[in-house]
């Protein structure tokens, strides 16, 4: 049996992951960015996606994002980059990556998951909660819950295909979901002080630049 090759470790910082900056809590994602050493970009040109290896898709108001996506003739590009590269949309970028969002509005149907918006009521029903969530075992030793800020939050309603539920609230709702390098949170990890999940997505891009 031929042996495989070992798969090449890549450090974060020979990585590079574009924040589309159209609208939302951009800047917050790279600034943890920046703090585990990875190199960052703000989009808003088809043309910044080239040279990345994957993209944050911030939360933000999903349908103005995506109407402006269009305008900046982005949302065939983002489709095309998502097909290969790792995309992460948290609250808003969830949304923007599902196949169904209940609503009309652009969406990059990327994801096989549908999502409800604003499942959980209007901003003053917003809430923060721990979270299990097993796959960061793979980037850190950390057992602690992984604290979940809620803003607005849209509800993932059914993850589908080969996707698989990373995390739920304790009655079951899924607020986290992955389908292959593509990786969707309802909750805002870019609130908190815990740079679990933002390492786990730079893991997911480093692997599809090795593939």
């Amino acid at each position: 049996m031929t042996k495989r090759a070992p798969r090449q470790i890549i450090q974060p910082d020979q990585i590079k992951v574009g924040v589309l900056a159209l609208q939302g809590s951009f800047l917050e994602h790279i600034d943890i960015l920046h703090q585990i050493g990875v190199q960052t970009e703000e989009v808003r040109l088809p043309e910044q996606l080239e040279d990345l290896d994957g993209l944050i898709i911030p939360g933000g108001e999903s349908t103005t994002i995506g109407k402006l996506a269009v305008d900046f003739k982005l949302l065939e590009p983002l489709k095309l980059f998502g097909k290969d590269k790792a995309i992460w949309g948290t609250c808003a970028g969830a949304i923007l990556l599902s196949k169904d969002a209940h609503r009309s509005q652009p969406l990059l149907e990327l994801m096989d998951i549908t999502v409800d918006r604003n499942a959980y009521g209007r901003q003053i029903a917003s809430f923060e909660i721990d979270l299990d969530i097993p796959a960061l075992a793979s980037i850190s030793s950390e057992s602690k819950p992984f604290h979940g800020v809620f803003i607005r939050a849209p509800l993932i309603a059914s993850v589908d295909g080969d996707g698989k539920i990373l995390s739920t609230l304790p009655d079951g709702r899924v607020v986290a979901a992955q389908q292959g390098h593509l990786l969707a949170t309802a909750f805002h990890p870019e609130l908190t002080d815990d740079d679990r999940v933002h390492r786990y997505f730079v893991q997911l891009a480093s692997e599809e630049t090795t593939k």
